[in-house]
């Protein structure tokens, strides 16, 4: 698997200045933990999954949460469990007759309810759970959370060889994280608990729809979960705890619900980045994601990055793209992140940056290089002038392209 597969040769030499590396479920758990990206959740009832998967009828679809929780009936979840099975029984098949490689398979995790549910999927699953990720694990506190790692752990330990490791994903969502009185003690308990398992714990998740529940919230899609309160607060804890880097994890931005709704506030995607990108022309692609009702979406993306978080949980195919295009490298992150790299022998604190409009201190800057240089091996390195803009024109551009052929 690999991010931004969908653009043909010509579009990725045009707009990267180093492509994205190719990695599948076997590759480190370092590199893993950033490839999770946008995660597109699918129910676990949906009886078309692995045709999807196997047909690539999502482009750029590179990791599936397969949802037995939140998505999925009470009285439906004996069905979702035989569904789930059956899918990953048939992707399973494809790969044993070739038809289908782990390369080109999506990383798939799936979302649980309790231990109990887990330990009864990794049985059902039997040999397909060469497949598996890692399990999400939801409504995750200190107690339940236990039971879900060891579980993870003793798998891990009795595994076949040939097997990759099995991770895990705690979702922050219950009241005592989001209420201030208990907060503090919740998360350094899950801290303490994950730092225990951490081989195993492959990003924290935040989910702000539970927490927006306990006060009867929900944004509008011209806002943020940063412009609401109470949520910024939690997040901002969430990551004061675990995105420390003395002991830090890889924490990933809550859902964004919107795939269609009507706009209040005046849209935040700049048109001046598109016309800097590519040219005037494409206003109408700018347009075409403003009508999509995406402009929220990346707007909080963007923030998310700025307060520290990579990966995004999404319910809709149409998010993919523009969530991905936002974690490519920029040519001056990149300079820089190399540049701080490169002069960290002691001899000097701070040097001007190759574009000459800052300076890179090499002390305090040294921690946020080596993400960039990882999140540079994930989604690549795009060329000098070129920006996310440039990565959704080019998908636009193919698409106008197959539907050319298409219709020939």
């Amino acid at each position: 698997m690999r991010y931004f597969n969908y653009l043909t040769r010509d579009e990725e030499e045009s707009l990267f200045h180093l492509p994205p590396s190719k990695f599948s479920n076997t590759s480190e758990k370092e590199l893993l933990a950033y490839a999770v990206g946008a995660a597109l959740y699918m129910p676990a009832t949906r009886q078309s999954i692995a045709d999807e998967i196997v047909t690539g009828k999502y482009p750029g679809l590179v990791s599936v949460v397969i949802d037995l929780e939140d998505a999925v009936g009470d009285h439906q979840v004996e069905l979702a469990e035989e569904t789930l099975s059956q899918q990953f029984y048939r992707l399973y098949s494809l790969v044993r007759m070739g038809a289908l490689t782990y390369e080109e398979l999506p990383l798939l995790f799936i979302r649980v309810r309790t231990p109990q549910q887990m330990t009864r999927m990794i049985a059902l699953l039997e040999d397909a759970m060469k497949l598996v990720t890692g399990f999400a694990l939801p409504k995750f506190s200190e107690d339940n959370g236990i039971q879900y790692f060891e579980l993870i752990e003793a798998y891990n330990r009795q595994k076949p060889v040939d097997l990759p490791t099995l991770y895990g994903m705690p979702i922050l969502e219950t009241a005592e994280i989001m209420y201030r009185e208990t907060r503090a003690e919740a998360l350094n308990a899950i801290q303490h608990l994950l730092t225990r398992f951490k081989e195993y714990v492959l990003n924290v998740r935040i989910g702000a729809t539970d927490f927006s529940s306990l006060y009867g919230l929900r944004r509008k899609p011209d806002m943020t979960v940063y412009d609401i309160g109470v949520l910024r607060d939690c997040i901002t804890d969430v990551v004061n705890i675990f995105g420390r880097i003395q002991n830090q994890f890889v924490i990933s931005g809550p859902v964004w619900e919107y795939f269609k709704s009507d706009r209040v506030l005046k849209p935040v995607l700049r048109q001046t980045s598109f016309e800097e990108s590519e040219g005037r022309a494409d206003r109408l692609i700018r347009l075409e994601y403003i009508n999509e009702y995406l402009d929220g979406l990346l707007r909080e993306v963007v923030m998310d990055k700025e307060n520290g978080l990579l990966g995004k949980t999404i319910i809709h195919p149409t998010h993919i793209i523009p969530v991905q295009s936002l974690y490519a490298v920029t040519h001056e992150e990149y300079m820089d992140a190399k540049n701080i790299l490169n002069s960290n022998n002691g001899l000097v604190g701070v040097v001007k940056s190759q574009y000459s409009n800052k300076m890179n201190e090499i002390k305090p800057h040294l921690n946020w290089a080596k993400r960039i240089m990882i999140r540079s091996k994930v989604y690549g390195v795009l060329h000098e002038g070129k920006n996310f803009t440039s990565i959704l024109i080019g998908h636009e551009s193919t698409k106008q392209e197959q539907s050319l052929i298409s219709n020939t």
